[in-house]
């Protein structure tokens, strides 16, 4: 499973993207687990956000659903920052 998260916005309006692999993990399934909710609760088109807040696009195996601050769900936060952290 692929997992790309582009974030974009903010203060600075600096885009960040990065991309996580699954496949050779030995923690695929907790990333499968968590991904699966995000995509369960996401939507299709951006949703409104707030000035300088950050708008993100999260695509899974090609599916890709958007949100933006304040309103990311705790599954969606938990995924952007490991993805972010890990991804390159």
């Amino acid at each position: 499973m692929r997992i790309r998260v582009r974030r974009t916005g903010g203060f600075a309006g600096i885009e960040r993207e990065a991309e996580v692999d699954t496949c050779d993990r030995p923690d695929a399934e907790e990333w499968q687990a968590l991904a699966g909710r995000v995509l369960a609760s996401g939507r299709s088109a951006p949703p409104a956000g707030v000035p300088d807040g950050f708008s993100y696009e999260i695509t899974v195996d090609g599916r890709t659903v958007c949100t933006a601050d304040p309103r990311l769900t705790d599954d969606e936060r938990e995924l952007v920052a490991r993805v972010l952290k890990e991804g390159a």
